[in-house]
């Protein structure tokens, strides 16, 4: 197994003990795999070597888990991946959180397929996949809507999002430098109820990233 994941893994289990078991290392490898296997027919992610797919792409997506965890409600929490694309962050979030329901939403066949493969080659058992736009998915079914390499937010895109959360639920948006975000976040902040942004450290990447929580307003604005 490579050492580059596990070495992430483990500061990242810090925060997460749980991504020192065994289980979590090996599925997370496996979907590695079906990554760098799909990707050159695929385009699934733009990487140059497996060492740049671990960090840019697996251990960023993990890296806000546990502030993740922070925010979600009892019971079984119901969190979908918006525009999940090669399913990041989806299913390297659905490896480490089993009593976790993901739903990754994805409108694109060929990725679809790829979805329920690697989903298939992994065991994963907490994962459903929709191929739908964000904008035609069913309403009001989850506790947290996370996304991720997604366009900038604009009203009409925000909107589409908000109206999938159920009350009380938050938007997850994994960004990058944290002047882009201000610069994003001041054209639509008339139309959030609330939101924050927090600092991530992402094992062996030397580049600013964020996770940003927006919750949406009591009363939508058309």
């Amino acid at each position: 197994m490579g050492s580059l994941l596990i070495e992430g893994l483990a500061q990242l289990a810090t925060d997460y003990p749980l991504f020192k078991e065994a289980e979590v290392q090996t599925r997370l490898e496996r979907y590695i795999a079906q990554v760098e296997l799909y990707n050159p027919a695929l385009g699934l992610v733009s990487v140059r070597d497996r060492d740049e797919l671990i960090v840019r792409h697996i251990l960023d997506s993990l890296a806000p888990l546990a502030l993740l965890c922070g925010v979600l409600p009892g019971g079984v929490p119901r969190i979908a991946d918006a525009g999940s694309g090669a399913g990041l962050p989806g299913l390297p979030l659905a490896i480490p959180l089993p009593k976790v329901n993901l739903t990754l939403l994805e409108r694109m066949g060929r990725r679809v397929s790829f979805l329920h493969t690697a989903v298939l080659a992994c065991g994963i058992t907490n994962v459903d996949i929709e191929q739908t736009d964000v904008e035609r998915a069913l309403p009001g079914r989850f506790d947290l809507v996370s996304f991720r390499a997604f366009r900038p937010l604009d009203p009409a895109m925000l909107k589409a999002l908000f109206r999938l959360l159920a009350p009380g639920g938050k938007l997850a948006a994994y960004k990058g430098r944290s002047e882009k975000i201000t610069e994003e976040m001041a054209g639509i902040e008339e139309l959030v109820g609330s939101w924050t942004c927090h600092e991530i450290s992402v094992p062996f990447l030397e580049e600013e990233r964020h996770l940003v929580l927006i919750q949406a307003p009591l009363t939508q604005k058309d």
